[in-house]
């Protein structure tokens, strides 16, 4: 589990965030939502410690994460895995070998456990057989799925996926979301995703945090959406006419 006590983030007059307090939750998918210019970024930057908040606590558990220096960090940073926007893979690596870079930084396993290790998050995240390949020859979605595969070969406690679905079809973004719960379930991982697809809120929603203008303007999961009376929310969610429909005929069936 993660906790943020009243985070505060100030650049220079340009406060960003105003106090927020929340929880992500274990074994769930916690959602960062919001419009672009809300926060959403700074937020999961100060939650991995890029950005150190201009005042509030971060906490991991029982250990106040912002309290600590770098070399002391360290260990919480081993428990992180992170999935980012674009994938961010090695070009000119193999799957396999982006796949293993983390196991080659930060464990002494030998060259056998490192194969095996590979195959078997390689397996699970659908990509049997495509060691030998390059990030250029696999699609997308497979693209996508080597940065998860990378992202929890360490076996994190924690898991960060800014925007998961950027550039993928809706299909796609389907597929990439449930695997990402699937894993967060099993794993009993605290898995938090800052993102734009309304499909992600309303299908993988466990937890979701709107943020407005810096300040938390909406917590709720994925079932309360439709029938919330939130006003930003319902500005954010519904702006799409199709989605707009959607929600009235949810309301007329109660």
């Amino acid at each position: 589990m993660i906790r943020i006590e009243t985070i505060k983030k100030q650049f220079d007059d340009q406060v960003v965030l105003k106090g927020i307090s929340t929880v992500f939750e274990e074994g769930k998918t916690n959602l960062i939502i919001g419009k672009s210019g809300a926060g959403k970024t700074v937020m999961l930057k100060i939650l991995v410690g890029l950005l150190q908040p201009t005042s509030g606590t971060v906490w991991y558990g029982d250990t106040d994460f912002t309290a600590l220096n770098n070399k002391q960090r360290k260990a919480i940073r081993t428990d992180m895995g992170m999935l980012f926007q674009g994938s961010a893979l090695f070009d000119s690596m193999t799957v396999e070998e982006n796949v293993r870079f983390p196991l080659d930084m930060f464990t002494n396993l030998t060259w056998d456990e490192k194969k095996k290790k590979v195959n078997e998050t390689l397996d699970r995240v659908e990509l049997t057989g495509s060691n030998n390949k390059y990030p250029s020859e696999v699609s997308g979605g497979m693209q996508k799925r080597v940065g998860i595969a990378r992202a929890i070969i360490l076996d994190p406690k924690f898991l960060f996926c800014d925007e998961p679905n950027s550039g993928l079809d809706p299909t796609t973004s389907m597929k990439i979301d449930k695997l990402i719960r699937s894993i967060t379930v099993e794993n009993k991982m605290t898995t938090v995703i800052n993102t734009h697809d309304m499909n992600s809120v309303m299908e993988i929603g466990d937890n979701i945090n709107l943020l407005h203008l810096g300040e938390l303007a909406w917590v709720g999961n994925c079932k309360e959406v439709m029938t919330s009376e939130n006003q930003m929310l319902q500005d954010f969610i519904f702006a799409s006419p199709f989605l707009q429909r959607l929600r009235d005929a949810a309301n007329s069936k109660q």
